[in-house]
């Protein structure tokens, strides 16, 4: 999976280039998630706004993500497509996550 990565401040920004997230790139992602918060990044924002498809992989892999930051941390969601969008209200993972409209709006609430 290809990942662009930047940071604001001390929050890691971390934006899927694939247009989908799926079983095959999910292995990758949950490495990469851990490989990031073992080296000290806790503040997270995921930006999906490239990605068109995600499945249950995919999902799961995010939840991971979650789990492996824990409560000494934050890992917070934007720029979801409504397609995607629909997942995360079927599973209900949209009262899971903390979901904003962009990266602007998810470094303010994770800045205050």
């Amino acid at each position: 999976m290809q990942l662009k990565e930047d940071k604001i401040g001390g929050i890691l920004v971390l934006k899927p280039l694939d247009k989908r997230f799926d079983a095959h790139s999910a292995v990758d992602f949950k490495a990469r998630m851990a490989d990031f918060v073992s080296s000290g990044h806790t503040v997270i924002i995921l930006d999906l706004s490239e990605v068109d498809f995600i499945d249950s992989s995919g999902l799961g892999a995010i939840v991971s993500a979650l789990k492996t930051i824990g409560r000494n941390g934050d890992l917070v969601l934007c720029g979801i497509k409504e397609t995607v969008m629909s997942l995360f209200r079927l599973t209900r993972m949209d009262r899971v996550f903390r979901i904003f409209t962009d990266q602007g709006e998810a470094t303010a609430a994770l800045s205050s």
